[in-house]
């Protein structure tokens, strides 16, 4: 607590209400506000209060304080819904690049996984790409491998989960559904695209390397959110050639 708290008037105590409610993830009660402030500025606090919610009833702002669950919380109001999706299916528009797509996949299927790993596999240094999937709060780091060098592990975050509508990863596509064997009349087909090849080399997967596959995309099926404009539908093919750089 504040030492000079005592000297806030009321309009200052006004102010401090607004921030405490608007940083408080959930409702905030009247008791807990009250607990921040010294014993017998009970009074003051209340009518600041009250002065505050008269205030954004009052004014047509964008917030509002409603009642929620017995506290007190700041939200938008409902005619500007349209606006605010509006915003978010602007943001949906800016499309993963194939590397990153590709990139996501191997660590989607393999995490937790290293440079050197997903390196091996792609056949190019992803630093640039894998930086372009923190930014994005895509994927994070999980400490580091104790190996030499201590190379970071990396692997997804929730807000992966939310990009392609996934409750949890074991919502991911199986690779062996993307695994058809070839058929016996036909003539041999061509390799194993090679980052299929290097998710399939390890854990439980193995088994399924020797199988001849078409151009899988094992994120072929997911899809942003259906709250969006669709706008990344046209991802294309996660997994591709290793040639097939942009």
């Amino acid at each position: 607590m504040p030492e000079d708290i005592k000297l806030l008037n009321s309009a200052e105590i006004k102010a401090v209400l607004e921030a405490l409610i608007y940083v408080s993830e959930d409702p905030v009660r009247e008791e807990e506000l009250l607990r921040l402030f010294p014993s017998g500025t009970e009074e003051a606090v209340r009518l600041a209060l009250s002065e505050l919610l008269l205030e954004y009833e009052g004014v047509p702002r964008g917030l509002r304080i409603s009642r929620v669950a017995g506290g007190y919380r700041m939200q938008t109001r409902p005619e500007h819904d349209g606006w605010i999706r509006g915003l978010y299916r602007i943001r949906n528009r800016v499309r993963l690049s194939r590397a990153a797509l590709e990139t996501l996949s191997i660590i989607a299927y393999r995490q937790p996984v290293t440079t050197p790993e997903i390196q091996s596999i792609r056949g190019t240094n992803p630093l640039g790409v894998l930086q372009t999937l923190l930014e994005r709060r895509l994927i994070r780091t999980l400490g580091r491998k104790r190996v030499v060098g201590k190379p970071i592990l990396y692997g997804t975050t929730e807000d992966f989960l939310v990009y392609f509508a996934l409750n949890s990863l074991a919502d991911l596509p199986s690779l062996e559904d993307f695994v058809e064997p070839a058929p016996p009349a036909e003539p041999a087909r061509e390799e194993t695209p090679r980052v299929m090849e290097g998710i399939l080399s390890a854990g439980p997967e193995e088994r399924a390397s020797s199988s001849v596959l078409e151009e899988p995309a094992a994120l072929e099926m997911l899809r942003p959110d259906a709250e969006g404009d669709r706008a990344s539908q046209d991802l294309g093919p996660v997994f591709r050639n290793a040639d097939e750089e942009e």
